[in-house]
């Protein structure tokens, strides 16, 4: 794609209102998608269109699953205006190879496939921590050691030592190795199938499970001060 076409797309492609968006229950999210078979027609008609050609006919699409690539991005990430940069991206690389999608994985997870390659590809070439603060400010990035993930906006009522529970659990998680935050993040964050995530990391089943057991046993042993506590 000539760089005036990936810039005019990139515009085109622009993520609003992600600051304030709500990260729906996984069910609630998919429905309509995984149950409808006339909503499964029409975006299969979409994606007909669009490597036809017909730019117009990808808007749908982006609407449709930018919520979800964008709270990906944000949990591998911990900062929203990056996670915007990078599900954006991950839209315009989609849109720039969906002439190759052959419809033999399902599109939201080939989707889901790119973005994760966008975030994992970003962060090796920043090298750089990224922190981000329990009430969802961005904070110097040279003031801790290791990233944080954005967490929800906590209500005023939370107390003291939930959120710094909270705190802890976020760093101890974005602290595991690149391989074992997406996994967890795939099916503990986002509720995603073994199936599912198999496709997404082009991965065996049993790579999946095993990778996530071992996930789950690393962030066990980096939160057992705090469950020492409880």
């Amino acid at each position: 794609m000539a760089a005036g076409s990936r810039n005019q797309a990139s515009n085109s492609l622009a993520i609003e209102g992600t600051q304030d968006r709500d990260e729906r229950p996984m069910e609630m999210r998919s429905a309509s998608l995984t149950e409808d078979e006339t909503v499964a027609r029409d975006e299969a008609a979409l994606i007909q269109r669009c490597r036809e050609g017909d730019l117009a006919a990808y808007g749908p699409l982006v609407r449709e699953y930018q919520d979800r690539v964008y709270n990906l991005c944000l949990r591998m990430c911990g900062h929203r205006a990056e996670a915007e940069d990078l599900a954006q991206e991950a839209f315009v690389r989609a849109m720039e190879s969906i002439g190759r999608f052959d419809g033999r994985a399902r599109f939201y997870t080939w989707l889901f496939r790119i973005a994760v390659n966008v975030v994992i590809s970003a962060r090796r070439k920043s090298r750089r921590s990224t922190t981000f603060s329990i009430d969802g400010h961005d904070e110097d990035a040279q003031s801790s050691a290791s990233p944080r993930l954005a967490s929800d906006v906590e209500p005023p009522d939370e107390s003291a030592e939930k959120r710094e529970k909270k705190e802890f659990v976020l760093e101890a998680l974005a602290s595991l190795d690149e391989e074992y935050r997406c996994v967890i993040t795939l099916r503990d964050v986002e509720s995603f199938g073994y199936d599912e995530i198999a496709e997404i990391l082009e991965v065996p089943i049993g790579t999946v499970k095993s990778r996530l057991h071992r996930a789950r046993l690393a962030l066990r042993k980096k939160l057992m001060p705090m469950l020492k506590t409880n």
